[in-house]
Formats: C-alpha cells, sequence, structure tokens
C-alpha cells in the first residue's frame, strides 16, 4: 500500500488543507500518517477525521528575544530525534507539509531518508518555517501569482488552496436552525481565525446594537472569549470555535468579515462570499496577512480595514457599504480559476511518489 506523511500545525490554517486532501487520498489508496505537535489544535482535528497521529516535540523560531528562545531549541532538537524515528519506522513513500513550526523536523527527517516531499505556502512570501523548508522540498506549492517570485523557479507551482469539499456543500436553512437565527434579516458571519482577535471582537460588539438594527450576526470569536453578558441577545449567536457546521453557516451568512489568514480567506473565495478583511497588524505578526488582504483588494475579491485605523464607525459604515455593493465583489470572486488546488495538490503527490 502507498503511504503519505501529511503534516502541519499550530493554527486551524496549518491543517484545514491537508483536511481537504484526505478524501481523494484515501480513494487513491493511501495510508495516511499525520505528524504533529503534542497538543496543538492539529491534534484534535486529526484525530476527529479518524487518521493515525503522531506527536513531536515542536518550539518556536523566534526572530525576537523572549526566554523560552533558550529552551525551544532543546525541543526542536528532541522533535528533530523524533521525526526521524518516525520517518524511518513508517517509511513514507511521500511527505506533504503545510507548514508551521512542527513541520520542520519531519521535512528534514524526509530529506534524510531521500522522501520526495511536497510544501505548501499559503501567504505571499514564504514565512521563517517553510524558508526552512524549501531547500529540502521536491515542490513548492502557492496561493497567490506574486509568491512565485519567492521560490526557486523549478520547485515553484501556483496551486491555489485545497479547499475542504464539504464546506462547499453547506445548507442555509441548516445553518439558520443550528444558530437560531431567521430568514428575516442578513447575517453577518464574523471569524477571527482559530485562535480568535480581540481587536475584531471589541470592534464588533462595539457597535453591536447598530448592527442588530438591520443584520442578525453569527460571531467565532476565538476560545475564551465568549461575553457572557451577551448570551441569548436577540439576533446574535457566538461561538468558541465551529468545526463541521462551520460551512452550514457560512451558506446562511450574506456578509462575511474575517481575519485575512490565507486559507480562511481562500475559503470565502471559493465560496463566493462577499467579504470584509481585517488583517493582523504588521506590529503583532510579519505583515503576511496585509499583503494577503491587499492581493484580494486588487483583485476586486474584497474590502480591506487596517487594524490600526480600525474604529467603529469606520467598521459600520464599511459593512454598510459592502453589503450594499456585494454584487460587484460576487462578480469578481466567479471569474477566478484557482477552484481545483487539491486535484492540481493530488496529481504532485502521485508524480513524486512515482519519481
Amino acid at each position: 500500500m502507498k503511504k503519505i506523511v501529511l503534516t502541519g500545525g499550530g493554527t486551524a490554517g496549518h491543517v484545514t488543507p491537508n483536511l481537504a486532501l484526505l478524501p481523494s487520498l484515501k480513494e487513491l489508496g493511501y495510508e495516511i500518517l499525520y505528524i504533529g505537535s503534542y497538543n496543538g489544535i492539529e491534534r484534535k482535528l486529526i484525530e476527529n477525521a479518524g487518521i493515525e497521529y503522531a506527536g513531536i516535540s515542536s518550539g518556536k523560531l523566534r526572530r525576537y528575544f523572549d526566554l523560552k528562545n533558550f529552551s525551544d531549541p532543546f525541543r526542536v532538537l528532541k522533535g528533530c530525534a523524533e521525526a526521524r524515528s518516525l520517518i524511518k519506522k513508517y517509511r513514507p513513500d511521500v511527505v506533504f507539509s503545510k507548514g508551521g513550526f512542527v513541520s520542520v523536523p519531519v521535512v528534514l527527517a524526509a530529506r534524510h531518508f531521500k522522501i520526495p516531499t511536497i510544501i505548501h505556502e499559503s501567504d505571499m512570501t514564504p514565512g521563517l518555517a517553510n524558508k526552512i523548508c524549501i531547500p529540502s522540498a521536491t515542490k513548492v506549492c502557492c496561493n497567490f501569482p506574486e509568491t512565485l517570485a519567492y521560490l526557486p523557479k523549478e520547485k515553484a507551482v501556483l496551486t491555489g488552496s485545497p479547499i475542504r469539499k464539504e464546506l462547499l456543500e453547506g445548507d442555509r436553512l441548516t445553518g439558520l436552525n443550528y444558530s437560531g437565527l431567521s430568514a428575516s434579516r442578513p447575517i453577518i458571519l464574523v471569524i477571527g481565525g482559530s485562535l480568535g482577535s480581540v481587536a475584531v471582537n471589541r470592534a464588533i460588539r462595539g457597535i453591536l446594537p447598530k448592527l442588530l438594527e438591520t443584520y442578525q450576526v453569527i460571531h467565532i470569536c476565538g476560545k475564551g472569549n465568549l461575553d457572557e453578558h451577551l448570551i441569548g441577545r436577540n439576533g446574535y449567536v457566538q461561538y468558541e470555535y465551529v468545526d463541521a457546521p462551520l460551512r452550514h453557516l457560512f451558506a446562511a451568512a450574506d456578509l462575511v468579515v474575517s481575519r485575512a489568514g490565507a486559507n480562511s480567506i481562500c475559503e470565502i473565495l471559493a465560496l463566493k462570499k462577499p467579504n470584509i478583511l481585517i488583517p493582523l497588524s504588521a506590529s503583532a505578526s510579519r505583515g503576511d496577512q496585509i499583503l494577503n488582504a491587499r492581493s484580494f483588494e486588487k483583485q476586486g475579491f474584497s474590502k480591506v480595514l487596517e487594524e490600526e485605523q480600525l474604529t467603529e464607525t469606520l467598521l459600520l459604515d464599511t459593512i454598510q457599504d459592502t453589503f450594499q455593493n456585494r454584487g460587484q465583489l460576487i462578480a469578481a470572486m466567479e471569474q477566478s480559476t484557482l477552484n481545483d488546488a487539491v486535484s492540481t495538490i493530488i496529481d504532485l503527490i502521485s508524480a513524486c511518489q512515482k519519481a
């Protein structure tokens, strides 16, 4: 039987593209092992999908001062030893990596055993983990045409992001029933990323009384970010995290307000949902979400609000304007051609495995 190792973790964005590949890999008869961190978000998501999971030690490679910089190198070294042991024992035919720091030991171990590896870079410019992995990769997939300039020409493949098939099969009525909302008023779906966003949560809740005069709101606010004072508020529902029912909530939504993680916005594009992107600020990140959002804005897919300029008045005005002109965004998204990433990546996996 053909064997494949999938890896990636740290956020849901490093896992969901792997989940999107599972049905096709199973159809082709692959035996699948997922290697992630001991207790990262990826573990629950993968185990819920019924896939064999192996955890390794993981540490973050920071480019700024932090006391953990003194301990994490030892965790990384331990993870490398564990990854080598797992790869040696499992002997996969190919490795597919979605990134995140837990993937680095796995990719390096695959290189040691001369196992072909495909990695996927979601953002406009490669992150540190993928920069380390690129020399060991056979092929490097990406979401944006602009990214090709940052990758070795002989390895780069523009694929788009793998989208879970079930996400495209949501049912509006099921979403309404799940959320307890009605079809009488338009629905705004707010997503702050898998870890939530304090800035987005605060801004949405600050204008909630005015929003609820016209709209209903489904708010996915992140773990530990529920507001108990708003539980039971008519027209407003909040969740820490939503897994399987998310497709139905998307189907029920008329407008999406979201962070600008690459996988999230690619899902929004595939669903052709009018959207407002609020990218993570450059002061709190390497600025990749800003680049992602501006690319989508340039292509006419999204409206963008910078977090530094975010005010309640500006957010409310942008929501109203975007909803009124949502047809323009939908028309632009319908012209996108990057909608078959799963098939493209599966073909790459098959080609590498035969090579």
